[in-house]
């Protein structure tokens, strides 16, 4: 059974920084791709980054440009968010998420249960 942990929400200050990780455990053949969601309340979840194994393609939600930073260690089958220059905005619950192939080759998409990230002074 594959299982995604994060880690690393708390309450920070507007233009604060935080960083979140995503531990992936169980069989785990192959992660395809690796990344962020988030849901703020009486929104729908959104995409915030995502990134291939490779690294070769990464893409971040355009509110999130130039200000988030996904990372990973493939070694590890962990990932993180690197978030800096944090706005009330980006209040919400962040949930990591991967697409991961399994045991027998099995290939599914799993969520982590959430870590809230609250920004407010």
């Amino acid at each position: 059974q594959v299982q995604l942990v994060e880690s690393g929400g708390g309450l920070v200050q507007p233009g604060g920084s935080l960083r979140l990780a995503c531990a992936a455990s169980g069989y785990i053949f192959k992660i395809n791709v690796m990344g962020w969601y988030r849901q703020a309340p009486g929104k729908e979840r959104e995409l915030v980054a995502t990134t291939t194994r490779s690294g070769s393609s990464i893409n971040y939600a355009d509110s999130v440009k130039d200000r988030f930073t996904i990372s990973r260690d493939n070694t590890k089958n962990t990932w993180y968010l690197q978030m800096s220059s944090l706005k009330p905005e980006d209040t919400a619950v962040y949930y990591c998420y991967a697409d991961i192939v399994g045991e027998a080759y099995s290939r599914d998409d799993y969520w982590g249960r959430g870590t809230q990230v609250t920004i407010s002074s």
